[in-house]
Parts: C-alpha cells; structure tokens; sequence
C-alpha cells in the first residue's frame, strides 16, 4: 500500500450551556472539512444522555437542520475523518462511543500511533487482524483507545464523576506517536494533546463556555476568541466548575512540519505564526534558493498561492493565474490508482490558454505527495503553448 499523509482529520468539542451546541460543532466541524472528507459525526449530551450522529460524506450531506434539531444538550464533540483508500466505512466514522459508566463516553482522535500492535493485544483486539493492518487504520488507533479509556473505568460510578477523566490518567502514558483527542461523558469536555505536540489542538472562549478546535480558523467560525494552543502532553478539562488541566507527560514540541506546509487553513495560528504568512515566506526563501528567469510565476491552487506570491515578490516576476481550479473537486492523490489521480487533476485543473501560451512559466507548489499533481499539470501547460515550465516546490519529498 502506498504511504500517504491520511492522519490530519478535524476535531471540535464545545462546552456551552445554553447554547446551540449542536449547531455551534456543525459550524466547526465545517471550518474544518479540508482535513477530513469522508466522513462527519457529533456527539451531543444532554446532562443524562449522549448521542451519536455520523455517516459517510462532507458536513454538509451528513447534517441539515433536520438531524441537528433533535441534538439538544449543553457540550457536544465532532470529527471530520480524512479519506483513506482501502477503509472507507460507516463503521470507522467517528466519534467512537463506548457504554461504560453512568452514560458512556465518546472520542474523536486526529493522529496515529506508533504502538497499536501491544496496544490490541493487551485488549484483546487482534484475532484476524495482521500487525501491518492495524497499523495503517488510524481508526483502529481510535477504537483501541476508547476500549482501554472503558477498561479503565472504576466498577462503580465515582462521587465527583470523574470517572473519564481518571480513566484516561491511567491510559494516556501507554500511547505512543501523535495524537489530539476531545473526549466528552455526560457531563464534561475533555481535550488531550500528545506530548511531542505533533497534531494542533486550541483552546477558545464563547460566551457562556468554551471550545477546542484543531484550528484556529474554527473558533473564528463560531464568533470565539483565542486563549491558547493546548501544550503538548497537557489534558484540558472543562465542566460546570470552569476549566482544569494537569501535564500527564513532559512536553517535547514537534510540530508536524506539513500542518504549516498543507494541512492547515492559511487562516489558521501556529505557534503564534500565521499559517498564510508562514507560506509566502517559504515562497521568498523558494525564490532565493532556486532562482530562474521567467515572464509569469502561477500557483497550484488553493495550498500553493501564498508560496508563489511569496515568490514573486521576491523575484520580481510577476504573479498570475495559470489554470482555473474546479472547487467541487476532492484531493486527487487518495485515488486509488494512476490512471484515475491524473483524471483527476484533468478534472481539478483547467489550463487558462492566453496566460500561458508562449510563456515561461514558475509552477509553485506546496508539497509533493505521489507527484501525479505536478507531472499532470506540467504537460498541461505545454500543451496549452508554454514555452517553458519550471517547477518549485516549498516542501519536497
């Protein structure tokens, strides 16, 4: 199976009474769709109740307001799963519900871990399942971890009902690799970072309560404010006595580098950095290491044009639009062969002929992930009459 960057889904939770809880993780949940478009789900409780919607789809096919009304309550959580070739069922949407305590719990998780082989053996999870299998499901990793979190739920209800958050104390420091999670029982909101930090997860303040979000861009959405990122190896608690949180690891930030290169909106804070500023520098420094005479440099859109604004200010070539992109296209490297990806970027990107016939034309990308991308659209361009295509990429392989 081909490797393939399929562990940046969006997570949301809300924690606020009085308030359209419901509504308020659609929103979110649809400020993040570009991190997961396969599948969408919320959880919502109502003091006594949890419930769980999800199926297949965008935000917008999964929700209307006739599956929101129903979900009253007071905190809810979301998920958006990144689409994957080879797992794609209702089964692995998310939020993962487990029925343990008083009214259960539920889960949403963005990452992957590196131990999920001793992890499904100490829950008994591996009988048919192979090591390479459960490896690449990151939700296997979800579901592996919402059975441990119920394991170690105490036989009895705890009097200050922290039996979720005493569960996850004595689970956490068992996972290994990248994650950020927000968690909810009946009557908190809970949201966990790893302790390298590798996937963002933010902390905003509504009127009446508070939200988690993987983005920034998300609580702007909602119409909340920033307070801070939550730190690496921290757990966020949030219920009616306010806000709580303890380190369950020591921190050891490590960013993953490809949230500021391509997954995350250009909207979006991290680390105190603009996420748009962040790429139109890579794009300046881009032009610097790899100069080249040209009359136009164009961007591969959407992710690639604050790098080639960075690069043309820079250079001083000037900046134009070098093929239309069609917005109802998904990502076309999660097709599952060759054929169908290039017909896919054929599909996504349209060649605007006047820009570019006779030209020399600066392509600036993001990244490269299989390459079908760029190889489609260079012999695009010279079809369309380029007279030469140079490519620069801010993030190679």
């Amino acid at each position: 199976m081909e490797q393939r960057p399929g562990h940046a889904c969006g997570v949301f939770g809300v924690y606020a009474p009085g308030q359209p809880v419901a509504h308020l993780a659609y929103l979110g949940l649809f400020a993040l769709q570009h991190r997961g478009q396969e599948s969408a789900g919320i959880a919502v409780s109502d003091g006594e109740t949890i419930t769980v919607v999800k199926d297949m789809g965008l935000v917008t096919q999964v929700f209307d307001e006739r599956r929101l009304a129903p979900l009253v309550g007071h905190l809810a959580i979301g998920h958006n799963r990144y689409s994957t070739t080879g797992s794609s069922s209702w089964r692995n949407a998310q939020p993962v519900y487990r029925s343990v305590g008083d009214a259960g719990f539920a889960l949403g998780h963005n990452g992957n871990l590196t131990n999920t082989v001793h992890l499904a053996e100490r829950v008994g999870m591996l009988p048919g399942m192979t090591a390479p299998e459960i490896e690449l499901d990151s939700t296997t990793d979800s579901a592996l971890v919402a059975e441990l979190v119920a394991q170690e739920y105490p036989p009895s209800p705890r009097s200050d009902g922290r039996d979720l958050e005493m569960a996850l104390e004595r689970v956490l420091p068992r996972l290994e690799g990248g994650f950020s999670f927000v968690l909810m029982d009946d009557a908190r909101l809970i949201g966990v970072r790893d302790p390298h930090g590798f996937w963002p997860l933010t902390l905003g303040r509504i009127a009446g309560g508070w939200i988690l979000a993987s983005e920034s861009a998300a609580l702007d959405i909602v119409g909340a404010h920033y307070v801070r990122d939550v730190e690496p190896g921290e757990m966020v608690v949030i219920d009616a006595s306010g806000i709580r949180s303890h380190h369950f690891a020591e921190a050891t930030p490590k960013l993953c580098l490809f949230e500021f290169v391509y997954f995350s909106r250009p909207d979006t804070t991290l680390y105190g950095q603009s996420v748009h500023a962040a790429r139109q520098r890579m794009g300046e420094e881009l032009a610097r290491q790899a100069p080249v005479d040209a009359d136009m440099v164009m961007p591969v859109p959407e992710s690639g044009i604050p790098a080639a604004q960075g690069f043309a200010r820079a250079s001083g070539i000037p900046y134009g639009d070098g093929v239309v992109k069609n917005r109802y296209i998904g990502r076309t490297f999660i097709a599952p062969t060759p054929e169908t990806r290039a017909a896919g970027v054929r599909l996504k990107l349209n060649p605007i002929r006047e820009n570019i016939s006779g030209k020399r034309i600066v392509v600036v990308d993001d990244s490269i992930v299989r390459g079908t991308t760029q190889l489609t659209l260079t012999r695009m361009l010279r079809e369309a009459g380029a007279s030469e295509v140079h490519l620069r990429v801010t993030s190679p392989p």
